[in-house]
């Protein structure tokens, strides 16, 4: 095999994976009749139907969260703190990471939701 053989084989292994890197997280946000959000580049908490805790793509537990989040938030909460639950996640859960976030100092925090379907 030439160098454009080898070339044009990593290009079609890179067509085939890529899309599948990027399936991101199935979560379904409850509807609210609410202003959008302007998503800047901040940091994005999200909690997954089966109570996983991510910040941005890194998945970690409630006490890894509770002990790291302060670090992280100081750190990259200036461009905006926003906060993605899947709205068959247990209240509680939530209502503790909201604590997490305020014990930590964030004031500000976005609760990322979908535009509520009105009915003709």
């Amino acid at each position: 095999m030439n160098l454009i053989d080898v070339m044009l084989l990593l290009l079609v292994v890179f067509m085939i994976t890529a899309p599948m890197m990027t399936g991101g997280l199935d979560i379904r946000l409850p509807p609210a009749n609410a202003r959008p959000l302007e998503t800047r580049s901040g940091l994005t908490v999200s909690i997954t139907r089966e109570g996983r805790i991510l910040v941005d793509e890194t998945p970690m537990s409630f006490e890894e969260f509770r002990t790291v989040f302060q670090a992280m938030a100081s750190e990259r909460g200036q461009q905006g703190l926003y906060l993605r639950a899947d709205a068959g996640v247990q209240y509680g859960l939530v209502v503790r990471v909201l604590a997490t976030m305020r014990a930590a100092g964030v004031g500000d925090v976005g609760l990322m939701t979908e535009p509520e379907e009105i009915s003709p």
